[in-house]
């Protein structure tokens, strides 16, 4: 399990959103709720949290849930869920720095989780 906070800009998590959403993966976003609510240039930040097998689709390699941290076009963040690919979460941008990580592990703390309601794509896990 990679212990390693991302770091995306609005357009790559859309990427991520989209992927998820063409391979059927169990958490994701509307897109159209990300689209229109995530900050056009807001740093939005994943971070595993365990490994996520599709064991009724052996097509499909295991995943990262991530949780992920969505910075909002109002100013708040929003904490949720998101199956990410181990090939699409490796390039992301790594924080290494502890001035940027500290802060945003705060957040991770403090954010508001969206539960198993419209914003997720299946109510699955």
């Amino acid at each position: 399990m990679p212990r390693e906070l991302k770091a995306v800009d609005t357009a790559s998590l859309l990427r991520l959103e989209e992927r998820a959403h063409d391979l059927g993966l169990s958490r994701r976003q509307d897109l159209e709720w990300v689209r229109t609510n995530a900050a056009p240039d807001g740093d939005h930040y994943l971070w595993p949290a365990l490994w996520h097998d599709l064991f009724h689709r052996p097509d499909l390699p295991r995943q990262l849930r991530c949780e992920l941290l969505i910075a909002l076009s109002t100013g708040g963040r929003e904490l949720c869920l998101l199956d990410v690919l181990p090939e699409d979460f490796t390039p992301l941008r790594t924080v290494t720095s502890r001035d940027e990580g500290l802060p945003v592990s705060r957040l991770f703390d403090s954010a508001r989780l969206i539960g198993d309601g419209a914003l997720d794509g299946d109510a699955a896990p």
